[in-house]
Formats: C-alpha cells, sequence, structure tokens
C-alpha cells in the first residue's frame, strides 16, 4: 500500500512525488505561499495570515516609559512619606515661629523668640547635660554590645543561650521595664540587698538622689538596648565570608589579630549606624525617666521638658522650636560622621 500524505488542496501524493517535486505555494496554502496556522479551517483562515506574524518583534518601549515606571511604583510611598514626615515637619517650623498655646484659632507670630530662650534661658538649657549621662551610656552600651558579639561568633558552649538572654531585655515593653526597676532601686530593695552581700552596707537612694538618678536611669538603658546593638554586630559578623578567618588562623593571627584586622574593618557600615543610633537616642530619651520619676530630681530629658511645654504649660510654639533644634541636631551629627566615616563608594 502506498503511504499518501494530504496537501492543502486534499490530492494524494506519494513520498517519491513529495520529495522529487518540489510543491507549489498554491498546493501549500491553497491561496497564499505559506502555510496557514494549524486547526485553522482553509475557508475560516484570513487572507495573508500566517505564523511568521507571531515571531514578528513586539513594539520596543519608549525610553520615557521605562523612566516613567519606577515612580509609579514609588507614588503611594512617597505621597505617604509626605503626608506624615515632610508636610509635618514644616508645619512644625511655622508653630515654632508662634506663640501658639495648641488651642487658639490665632497664631501670633514671635519670630525666632522661642529659638532665643532654648539657649539663653537656664532652666531650659540644662536639660542638655543631662543627655550626657546617656551619651556615656552609649559607649558603654557599644562596647558591650562588640564585646558579646565577637566572642559568641566564634565557637562558645551553650552561646545560642547567651544570645537569647542578651537580647532578651530588648523585647519587653518599656513601661513594663520602668516598673520593673522601681522596685529593683527602692531603698532597701534588690540592689541594696544585693549589695550587701558584698559587704557594701547602707541605705541609698538611687532615683531620689541626683548625683545618682541620672546614673541609675542611664544603667536601665544599657541593660535594655544592649541586645539590639548585640544583634546587629552579630549579623554583621557572620556576614564575614569565614575564609578570611581560615586564613588567619593558618598564618597563626591571634583573635585579637582576627578583630583588629578582619571584624572591624568589616562591620564598619554598622560601627557608623549604632554611633548615630546612640548620639540621637541619648539626646531623644523618653519612655523609662517619664515613667520611673517623671522628670524628677534633675532627670528631665530633652523630650520630657518639650513633651512639658506643650501639653502641661500649653506653649506648643516653644516645644515646637524645640522639636526643631532636636531634628537639627541629628542632622549635623549625620552630616559630620558621614563625613569623618564616609562610605567605601563614596571613597575615590
Amino acid at each position: 500500500m502506498t503511504d499518501t500524505t494530504s496537501t492543502g488542496v486534499g490530492n494524494p501524493l506519494s513520498r517519491k512525488q513529495l520529495s522529487g517535486k518540489q510543491l507549489s505555494g498554491k498546493q501549500l496554502s491553497g491561496k497564499q505561499g505559506v502555510p496557514r496556522e494549524p486547526n485553522v479551517p482553509a475557508a475560516k483562515q484570513p487572507p495573508g495570515t500566517s505564523r511568521l506574524h507571531l515571531l514578528a518583534p513586539r513594539k520596543r518601549t519608549g525610553a520615557g516609559e521605562r523612566k516613567l515606571t519606577p515612580w509609579l511604583f514609588m507614588l503611594v510611598p512617597l505621597a505617604f512619606l509626605a503626608v506624615f514626615s515632610y508636610i509635618p515637619v514644616v508645619n512644625l517650623f511655622r508653630y515654632s515661629l508662634t506663640s501658639w498655646d495648641g488651642f487658639s484659632p490665632t497664631r501670633p507670630y514671635v519670630g525666632l523668640k522661642n529659638y532665643v530662650d532654648l539657649f539663653t534661658r537656664p532652666e531650659l538649657f540644662e536639660v542638655f547635660f543631662v543627655c550626657l549621662y546617656y551619651l556615656a551610656a552609649s559607649v558603654v552600651q557599644l562596647g558591650l554590645a562588640l564585646y558579646f558579639a565577637t566572642v559568641l561568633s566564634f565557637n562558645v558552649k551553650f552561646k545560642n543561650l547567651f544570645k537569647g538572654i542578651i537580647f532578651f531585655p530588648y523585647l519587653v515593653n518599656g513601661v513594663a521595664i520602668s516598673f520593673i526597676f522601681l522596685y529593683f532601686f527602692q531603698p532597701n530593695g534588690t540592689l541594696d540587698s544585693a549589695l550587701r552581700i558584698i559587704g557594701v552596707h547602707g541605705q541609698h537612694f538611687w532615683l531620689g538622689n541626683p548625683h545618682l538618678a541620672n546614673v541609675s536611669l542611664a544603667g536601665v538603658s544599657v541593660w535594655r538596648y544592649t541586645g539590639l546593638d548585640f544583634v546587629l554586630f552579630l549579623g554583621a559578623i557572620q556576614s564575614i565570608p569565614g575564609d578570611f578567618y581560615e586564613a588567619a588562623e593558618i598564618d597563626g593571627a591571634s583573635r585579637w589579630q582576627q578583630f583588629r584586622f578582619i571584624i572591624a574593618p568589616g562591620i564598619k557600615p554598622i560601627i557608623s549606624l549604632l554611633t548615630i543610633l546612640a548620639i540621637s537616642g541619648s539626646i531623644s530619651v523618653f519612655e523609662v525617666p517619664f515613667v520611673m520619676t517623671g522628670g524628677a530630681n534633675g532627670t528631665t530629658t530633652f523630650v520630657i521638658q518639650t513633651f512639658n511645654q506643650a501639653f502641661q504649660f500649653q506653649k506648643v510654639g516653644l516645644a515646637s522650636a524645640a522639636a526643631v533644634v532636636l531634628l537639627a541636631i541629628v542632622l549635623v551629627v549625620t552630616w559630620i560622621q558621614r563625613l569623618l566615616v564616609p562610605d567605601e563608594k563614596d571613597i575615590v
């Protein structure tokens, strides 16, 4: 039996005829010189249609559309940023130039008088010295966090247990921490009882003595935030390739040399970030001293004073000026830090 193949017009041809005779375009498609699309009858196939149009290149997107597309995705986040960040900052600066009390429909313009009062009135300016206690505590906090992160980045027994113990205080609510340490610092409380065990007797007013109150509160901040710095340092150290440590051990480098020449340069961006956070955090301390002492006995911080000026004395204009000064300090510190410790990509 002869094997036949049907052409576009239904004429049976043998394999020998197909191989020895060139088929015409009319036999392939009936009307056009190209094969018609599969599963489409000849009567219903549009004239001039072929599978070749599927291979034709699509129309390219213009350069303007490619530049516009990322901004379309960023439109909503930028709108939230403007509404909840930039516009309030502009309004804050406007309020700082007035003597508004927060309720009156009028806002008398006073110019820079609020800023002058902040830096000339001793009762307003002395709160900056309270921030020095927290700034010194931040240095201790960073040192402890870096030490623990470096030690626990190597093979140490029960290191996962120690990681949890160090990080746990950061998970506790600030108000709960304040009440815990209220009992801890009470006269004849937990701290005094622990001191008697090592031979230190007497009754100490840890929160009532102006010379001890800020030191005690700064110690609470160290206990609370060391865990956060520890986790950030540990993540940065663990991102350093292990080949560096292996090469250093082969060369006989000690742990200190590994820290100095491998770890410290490798975590420089994290050190810069935490330095900025430490300085800004020492200026903006609020929660713990507000709950534990309410700003009494010389523990009033910059933010507590701003809060009192706005909601207790109804001096929203003066409080707004204090907030603008706080923002300016953080920006200046960030700029100085970027000058002293630039990013690697900024170094030419």
